[in-house]
């Protein structure tokens, strides 16, 4: 530990002077008043001879001696709770640091209100140049702590090994009462090389045991219908955040269990395989809350081989009566021939995001059914110019106000026309300088202006860098 004091505590061997206010000259002044004996009248005597002018008020100084006394005071004798209102403050390993310097500190390192919310980073150094929280660590806190969880996430790399360190750390937390849980995988999804049953099994142990949770984001793992059942069974009645995306070994009956029994679910984020009239009617109910975030991934893998259903319309027209302000994301990474199903008839879309190349027909479509959409995102499109699209998207959804193009083709004219419909409620507009193609009617030069001019700022088209 080091070399000990009177008292039997550890001396302070690094200033914590940077971690503290600096006080004021009134704070000093008072602090040296306060303290009697000798020393104290003559630095009193000597601040009532020293006064100096500051924005026009006398202030009383302190002399050197008296600061040297102040930066002396025993740091170990402060109240618990200005030590941990610093210690809040500080990264875990200042905070470990820091904690062995007196046996107050060390106490005040333990209690429960610094360890209520914790990320657990597990990383292979073989595969991940993250860091990683230390071994040693991980077992004081399933030791003292584990009792005080409250906000917990794990983040893992691509390794199997850390995937199963994580479910190793869940198998443990017995004694927990979790609020919220979130599994995050930071490269390919490594929860998906266990085995099911090892997964589901440490799982269920939080499900079971927390009572409380309010969050759960469980995105590319193994989870089924039957731990879903177990966590509508413990944990209905404070559900609000619900997010497992890409989760194959759930079905639509699972999901559909928890939409009838969560009824205050908030946000909901899954695969649109996972959506069915059944789903939209249930969020629908008047038992259940108003939805407020609806997020949809619609993936493919291998173009031709999946197949996608059709959502009703009425089941999209009593999910938005019940839930009028609800944002509704949609992610598409489809290939061309895959959209057959979609934007056929209104469709009330709030965010929608093509992650591959889109047609142009399609995007028609979507000028024509969504008239709710707020937000655009196109990556790629080709070479055929989107000018009719983008004039019928300005002219039939009137609260867009994002939209971004990548890999796209629209000429100048087209453009500054868009801008025109849309006015100044455009809040976002990134377009890249590739996508702007001229014609008679504006130079990429001239463009610049009068798109400023309608948005009511300045703007510019985004540069590829050249690096």
């Amino acid at each position: 530990m080091g070399p000990r004091g009177r008292t039997g505590e550890a001396t302070f061997s690094f200033s914590l002077h940077h971690l503290l206010p600096r006080p004021s000259r009134q704070e000093l002044r008072a602090y040296l008043m306060k303290r009697g004996g000798r020393k104290n009248n003559k630095a009193s005597h000597q601040l009532s001879d020293e006064e100096n002018t500051i924005d026009g008020k006398k202030m009383k100084i302190p002399d050197e001696e008296s600061i040297r006394d102040i930066q002396r005071a025993d740091w170990g004798n402060l109240i618990p709770e200005i030590v941990l209102h610093i210690f809040q403050h500080l990264p875990l390993l200042d905070r470990a640091h820091a904690s062995q310097v007196c046996r107050r500190w060390n106490q005040v390192f333990h209690m429960p209100e610094l360890w209520r919310c914790f990320e657990f980073e597990l990383n292979q150094p073989a595969t991940s140049y993250l860091k990683a929280t230390h071994p040693e660590l991980i077992k004081q806190i399933i030791k003292r702590h584990s009792n005080h969880l409250q906000y917990v996430s794990f983040k893992v790399d691509s390794s199997k090994e850390s995937a199963e360190a994580a479910c190793d750390i869940l198998s443990q937390l017995v004694n927990c009462s979790l609020k919220t849980l979130g599994l995050i995988s930071t490269a390919r999804p490594s929860f998906m090389d266990l085995p099911k049953s090892h997964f589901i099994s440490a799982l269920t142990v939080v499900f079971v045991n927390s009572k409380s949770l309010s969050s759960l984001k469980i995105d590319d793992t193994p989870v089924d219908d039957p731990s879903l059942k177990v966590l509508v069974a413990n944990n209905s009645d404070t559900l609000k955040l619900l997010k497992m995306s890409s989760c194959p070994h759930v079905s639509p009956a699972g999901i559909l269990c928890v939409a009838d029994q969560c009824h205050g679910l908030r946000e909901l984020a899954l695969n649109y395989h996972l959506l069915s009239d059944d789903l939209l009617l249930a969020l629908s109910s008047e038992k259940h809350v108003r939805l407020e975030h609806l997020r949809i991934d619609v993936v493919s893998e291998n173009p031709g081989q999946t197949h996608f259903h059709t959502i009703e319309k009425s089941s999209w027209d009593a999910f938005i009566k019940h839930s009028p302000k609800v944002n509704l994301v949609m992610y598409f990474f489809l290939y061309e021939e895959e959209f057959d199903p979609f934007f056929r008839y209104e469709t009330p879309v709030t965010h929608l995001y093509f992650g591959r190349s889109v047609s142009k027909e399609v995007l028609g479509r979507v000028g024509m059914s969504c008239p709710r959409l707020v937000e655009l995102v196109v990556c790629a499109n080709g070479l055929r110019p989107l000018d009719e699209e983008l004039i019928c998207i300005a002219e039939h959804c009137k609260n867009l106000s994002a939209v971004g193009l990548g890999e796209c083709e629209v000429s100048c004219s087209a453009f500054v026309e868009f801008v025109k419909m849309c006015g100044g409620r455009l809040s976002q507009l990134s377009i890249m300088e590739e996508v702007l193609i001229p014609d008679q009617k504006y130079s990429l030069e001239q463009i610049h202006w009068e798109v400023s001019k309608h948005l009511g700022r300045v703007w510019f088209p985004d540069m590829m860098p050249t690096w």
